[in-house]
């Protein structure tokens, strides 16, 4: 199936726009996975919903803003979180991370991932839906996961994208394969695949896998972000084997995609993200294309921005 003509250009990166601050209670020593919150897109002032790391390790969901035409551009926090810790025995009691924020029509929807421990293995994660509350917290919609388990994603439900469209939603989800059970096998095993709603919150799950592990080494894919762009779908996602790294690919209809990592390039890199660049989310502002990224250590190395350059 022929697809959009992939972006072919340079990600020129920015400079790191935070970091952990032990100061601030939900942020501690980590800045993990990050979105922009809805609004007009000529502005270049963002909204940017961002995981931390409480002192207790875990994730929390903080809100902070960012100015994009800033010589020197830097997110300046609010100092509690806007989405905290579900109920003991919920499947997000013991953390809550990888936001998509989308423009629900009359509030802002709020995608997560819970987590919770387990025994055997370390944790698992599921997804769940929180709404805008007048105060500006999300408040959830769902004390349970918005996607059941079924015998095609009976393990994990890690970090998705949702986007809205005319009639319909789409989302891009991590669902888990396996936990290795022997010493020389991976410890995890995911890839993306897709789902559709009307209302974005009942879903249908065809059990399409849309990104998967290609490369020799490579055992997992997940963090996806889609755009629209040029009658087709673009979508950056991370993909780990040794470490983490970025991922790009194109598609004519959101279901069926070509992988074009070779073409992903971005830099100069610096000593908190040569290592490792992971969870990206891409968006529009301004009339640019912009991306944030996590450096080193799953992001304890920092939150970076990036720009594109040289659009096809």
């Amino acid at each position: 199936m022929s697809g959009p003509e992939p972006l072919i250009g340079r990600w020129e990166t920015v400079g790191r726009v935070a970091k952990g601050d032990a100061s601030i209670g939900w942020l501690g020593d980590a800045t993990g996975s990050a979105c922009i919150g809805p609004g007009a897109p000529e502005s270049t002032t963002v909204e940017v919903l961002v995981t931390g790391r409480d002192s207790l390790n875990r994730s929390l969901i903080g809100r902070g803003t960012l100015d994009l035409a800033s010589e020197t551009p830097r997110i300046c926090f609010e100092p509690e979180p806007a989405l905290g810790l579900g109920s003991l025995g919920a499947f997000d009691e013991n953390g809550v991370s990888y936001p998509c924020a989308v423009d629900a029509g009359d509030s802002t929807r709020l995608y997560y991932t819970g987590w919770m421990p387990s025994v055997l293995t370390p944790f698992q994660n599921h997804l769940g839906a929180a709404k805008l509350a007048p105060d500006r917290t999300f408040e959830r919609i769902s004390r349970a996961p918005i996607l059941e388990r079924t015998d095609a994603d009976y393990l994990s439900l890690g970090s998705c994208f949702v986007l809205r469209e005319a009639g319909r939603w789409l989302m891009w989800y991590t669902s888990w394969l396996a936990w290795g059970e022997r010493p020389e096998e991976p410890k995890h095993t995911y890839v993306i695949k897709t789902a559709t709603s009307c209302d974005g919150l009942t879903w249908e799950r065809p059990d399409v896998v849309c990104i998967d592990v290609e490369r020799r080494g490579e055992h997992s894919i997940c963090r996806p972000s889609v755009i629209v762009n040029d009658g087709g779908y673009h979508m950056w996602y991370c993909t780990r084997g040794d470490a983490y790294r970025l991922g790009y690919a194109v598609s004519a209809d959101g279901v069926h995609w070509t992988r074009c990592d070779h073409l992903l390039e971005i830099g100069p890199l610096d000593d908190w993200d040569s290592g490792e660049q992971c969870y990206p989310h891409v968006f529009e502002r301004a009339g640019e294309l912009w991306m944030l990224y996590c450096g080193n250590g799953y992001g304890r190395g920092g939150l970076g921005l990036a720009r594109f350059v040289g659009r096809a």
